[in-house]
């Protein structure tokens, strides 16, 4: 294998890492909105029957 070669493979492993570290960041900030969404959810019904 010649240095060009081996540069180029390093190359695309790293970037396939990289890459898969955007996908798990991507899913956990998706995780996070839900979340937040239902405990907003949550609250609004909390005070909807504290009203009544």
């Amino acid at each position: 294998m010649t240095t060009k070669t081996v540069t180029v493979i390093a190359a695309l492993f790293a970037t396939m890492v990289s890459l898969s570290a955007c996908g798990n960041t991507i899913r956990g900030v998706g995780q996070d909105t839900a979340n937040a969404v239902d405990a907003t959810q949550d609250a609004g019904r909390k005070v909807d029957r504290a009203a009544r």
